[in-house]
């Protein structure tokens, strides 16, 4: 089974937490025990666990934050740091194009190929490909500049992140568009980048989905009516998404499946695993009448680690668990397929018509 994975955040892994991701998850476990209070808990991801998965297409994230124990000083100090940590990691993605692990997706013609090869099944030399995205604006530092980053190859902008910034409010935070924030909305669309909706502050997606004209996905969300906090989707955002036909990634991040789950606090356990995640997925299913606005947006690599991931859920490579607990649900060959990868292309292709 072939997987889309709608969020992931290589190349912040590989720059902040200084992690080889051409090395087995097991190697960089194995380097990275000896230091203390320097990384999240033991990784799950890398591009070797990626290709052991199946993980053929992810959307990578460029993201302007810092690691820090002191929240303020997660974020940088000035917008043209945040320009720079992201062009960094821009460079980073290229890099691993040069070397044959990637291949960049921009369009239908490059995402129909890329498909297309994999379904083949002589998968073992292909290039794994990614679709660029931004999480949180900080690094656009004007809404006239999305032209310029279009050309370097973004191609969707989540304006939002954790607390505020010069656009908007996103989890945490609470308030609307700032005044450039509709601006940068008008410019996206003027140039056919895609909007992420995740993080958003709910006066701040709402007012967004008013404004912006094109395609929109949600890449790495829950339900709020399972897990009550300002990060997951209400049901009212579920049907809103729906009727604009996005597909909504399905997170990993064990407080964003189980009830009650305090980060830090609470130890893994038995009473989050995969099938507790299922829960969310049936839940957008249901309110859908269909399977086909579920996807995968993992966010294994989000500044966490195994202690805060599915319990069953050794490494990135288990994400084919997933699709064999829908099975036991009941859900057809196709509609897993769908979840598993097939409604993210179908979705792309649709948005780059």
């Amino acid at each position: 089974m072939l997987i889309f994975d709608a969020h992931l955040d290589m190349a912040w892994n590989a720059l902040e937490f200084n992690r080889d991701l051409m090395l087995p998850v097991s190697e960089i476990r194995k380097f990275e025990r000896q230091f203390t209070d320097i990384v999240p808990g033991e990784n799950t991801v890398s591009w070797t666990e990626l290709r052991k998965g199946n993980v053929f297409l992810t959307i990578s994230t460029l993201i302007a934050r810092l690691h820090r124990k002191d929240a303020v000083r997660t974020f940088y100090q000035s917008r043209e740091a945040d320009y720079g940590a992201a062009r960094g990691q821009m460079a980073y993605y290229q890099a691993m194009v040069e070397r044959g692990v990637l291949r960049p997706i921009t369009d239908v013609a490059t995402l129909d190929a890329h498909v297309a090869e994999w379904e083949s099944g002589n998968t073992d030399e292909l290039p794994m490909g990614y679709i660029l995205s931004m999480e949180g604006s900080q690094p656009v530092q004007n809404p006239e500049q999305i032209h310029h980053w279009y050309d370097l190859g973004l191609r969707i902008l989540g304006p939002a992140h954790y607390g505020e910034n010069p656009y908007c409010f996103g989890t945490g935070s609470q308030g609307g568009l700032k005044a450039d924030g509709p601006a940068l909305l008008k410019a996206m669309d003027a140039v056919g980048m895609l909007l992420d909706a995740t993080h958003l502050a709910d006066q701040s997606f709402w007012e967004a989905l008013d404004i912006f004209e094109g395609p929109v996905l949600a890449s790495h969300h829950n339900c709020r009516a399972l897990v009550d906090a300002d990060r997951q989707l209400t049901d009212d955002q579920i049907k809103a998404l729906i009727e604009r036909g996005s597909v909504i990634g399905a997170a990993m991040d064990a407080w964003m499946i189980q009830p009650g789950w305090v980060i830090g606090v609470t130890q893994p356990s038995d009473a989050c695993t995969l099938s507790t995640l299922a829960d969310h997925i049936d839940h957008i299913c249901q309110i859908a009448g269909n399977a086909n606005h579920c996807g995968i947006g993992s966010d294994l690599d989000g500044g966490f680690g195994k202690e805060q991931s599915p319990h069953d859920l050794e490494t990135i490579a288990d994400l084919y668990k997933l699709g064999e607990i829908l099975k036991s649900r009941g859900y057809s060959d196709a509609d897993v397929e769908g979840i598993m990868y097939r409604n993210w292309v179908d979705f792309f292709r649709r948005a780059w018509a």
